[in-house]
């Protein structure tokens, strides 16, 4: 998926709702029968309006017309009470129901989104993701939680009083109805630019999430360029451009709602004047008329509700478009159906590639790995070098299996990664990044992260290898200082030195050090690279490095130049060799 917009925008309307309400059908069914039951209710106080004028008001006898009025008001109570039960019911089983399939919509998304590879990412922007969880699933909460149920009461109320309206005034009523079919078509055919114009509106909100999450994300950067008056000038035109597409939609919409109001109203007051012509002359009661009064006012609040209520419907429309659009992303990376179980042998290679040729999906035409052929041993430590995208970085995204490659196999212990299942893959795997990511949580949980059913010693323990443990216990609540969003009351070795615990929590039997000691000062990269030889000890461990001192006694050096694999052996063997290495190493030991 790709952050650019569709050409076409027809939405999939509401329909992609429907696995998320199937599991609650019987609740939908309650609330189903407490709608019409409300709806019922309130058809039928005009019948009982009726009763009171023709029954009470024209009685002769004084006593008789207070015993009457006592009876029709009793009954008018009664339908008061009914109508309030039922509505109270209706509007607490709806608003669960809503609150209830947007939560489900929201996980399922999260939980989708989490699965996709990093393609998704390069091509996406976390702010238009977090718009879809937040502002669309909302969309989805007030339609399906208030708007849905306010229409269908208000078609069951006005389909009933336009029933009751044709059964008692059948030929005003037949004209009326043909009118009122004349106004929905061009309603339909209104109602398709605003939900264009929702679709659109939704989208532009969506970009100035994603501005707003990127520039926060890097404020560091953005305060220390002075660029904070751009940033809120782009972040400003961004708004602009939603509020001008809102109110394109709101203008279309307050003509559609305008027009189904005045048009129904115009119809049903010519039926309401056919009425009074008809009391005037005899032909129906003053009670019939009251009743007849009483269903055009439903007749006309229902219509002018459900013009609202379909304003509503067209701007969920787009929003669920998203939401499934979301949902129908497929990750060219997950796990066979049929998984191969493979035990960790004690011999043979640990890692092999296999001729492995590997593009960015965005970068198609420049070869990350180009016939990349390697195999290491177990216990082994292996370090990768070399200049800035020369693939380095790469090889520990096809170990993961982030990417697959486009051709060659990589082999993890005699298997190959696409016949493992992804957590038996990644489990396997620890990996201690160049950028820490820390967590908004405590220290304890940070490092708890690498093995979430390890105890608060085994936590404690990892950090004491990390050389963590003296400045954790030294902050203000120890291991349970919550850290910050990022980890920002932490500096960048102390952040390094968390993520290393993590990792060393985890026990893997492969550990990939991407520029772990990068961050550290001298005496912190001493003492962590004296707890990183100790950890490296039992398993075989993949080294990226920038600075050949911490990798002087791997047990092999592999020299790395646009995705080829250059030069090989020992730091001795490659500073005699005289090639790209010893280049380096002279830059970086003779200044």
């Amino acid at each position: 998926m790709t952050s650019e917009r569709p050409k076409s925008q027809s939405p999939k309307s509401l329909s992609g709702l429907l696995p998320f309400l199937r599991p609650y059908r019987n609740h939908i069914a309650s609330t189903l029968v407490l709608l019409v039951l409300a709806a019922v209710a309130t058809l039928a106080f005009p019948v009982a309006l009726r009763s009171l004028i023709d029954g009470g008001l024209v009685q002769t006898d004084k006593g008789a017309q207070v015993m009457a009025m006592r009876e029709h008001f009793a009954l008018l109570f009664a339908v008061a009470v009914a109508l309030g039960i039922f509505s109270a019911g209706r509007f607490y089983m709806v608003s669960w129901l809503g609150e209830r399939v947007t939560a489900d919509l929201r996980n399922a998304v999260y939980q989708h989104v989490l699965r996709q590879s990093p393609e998704f990412f390069e091509t996406t922007q976390t702010g238009e993701v977090l718009s879809r969880l937040t502002a669309d699933t909302t969309l989805v909460q007030t339609v399906v939680g208030s708007s849905l149920s306010m229409g269908l009461r208000n078609l069951v109320m006005g389909v009933g009083a336009l029933a009751m309206l044709v059964w008692t005034n059948p030929v005003v009523m037949f004209q009326v109805l043909l009118v009122l079919v004349l106004i929905v078509l061009p309603s339909l055919w209104f109602g398709r630019r605003v939900r264009k114009l929702s679709r659109a509106s939704q989208d532009r909100v969506a970009d100035s999430s994603a501005i707003a999450a990127e520039v926060l994300n890097a404020i560091p950067v953005v305060q220390s360029y002075t660029a904070e008056g751009r940033e809120a000038t782009r972040f400003n035109d961004s708004t602009d451009q939603a509020f001008n597409t809102a109110v394109k939609r709101t203008r279309a919409r307050a003509v559609l709602v305008a027009f189904i109001i005045i048009a129904t109203s115009a119809a049903l007051l010519w039926g309401l004047f056919q009425g009074t012509q008809a009391v005037m002359e005899g032909r129906i009661t003053a009670g019939h008329l009251g009743q007849t009064v009483v269903y055009v006012i439903i007749l006309a609040s229902a219509f002018a509700i459900l013009g609202e209520v379909y304003g509503d419907l067209l701007r969920a429309a787009g929003a669920t478009e998203r939401l499934m659009e979301l949902l129908g992303t497929q990750s060219p990376i997950t796990s066979p159906q049929k998984p191969v179980l493979s035990p960790m042998p004690a011999a043979g290679s640990a890692i092999q590639f296999e001729a492995v040729t590997f593009h960015y999906p965005s970068r198609p035409d420049t070869p990350a790995l180009a016939g990349f052929s390697l195999d290491i041993h177990p216990g082994q430590t292996v370090a990768i070098v070399g200049p800035s995208g020369a693939g380095k970085s790469t090889v520990f995204q096809l170990l993961l299996r982030f990417y697959d490659p486009q051709s060659g196999n990589i082999v993890l212990y005699g298997t190959n990664t696409r016949e493992l299942s992804l957590e038996a893959l990644r489990q396997r795997i620890g990996i201690v990044p160049q950028d820490a990511v820390i967590f908004s949580s405590s220290a304890l949980e940070n490092i708890r992260y690498g093995r979430p059913d390890a105890t608060d010693e085994e936590v404690k323990a990892a950090a004491h290898a990390a050389f963590a443990h003296e400045f954790i216990s030294d902050l203000p609540q120890g291991y349970d200082t919550f850290l910050g969003e990022r980890g920002l009351r932490l500096s960048g070795g102390q952040r390094q030195r968390i993520a290393i615990a993590r990792a060393m929590l985890k026990n893997p039997p492969l550990l990939l050090l991407d520029e772990a000691t990068s961050a550290l000062d001298a005496e912190s990269e001493r003492m962590v690279q004296a707890a990183l030889e100790s950890a490296m000890r039992d398993r075989t461990t993949l080294v990226v490095a920038h600075r050949l001192a911490t990798v002087q006694k791997a047990d092999r050096i592999l020299v790395l130049d646009h995705g080829q694999l250059v030069e090989q052996g020992t730091h001795a063997e490659l500073v005699a060799l005289g090639g790209i290495y010893a280049g380096l190493a002279a830059l970086q030991f003779n200044v």
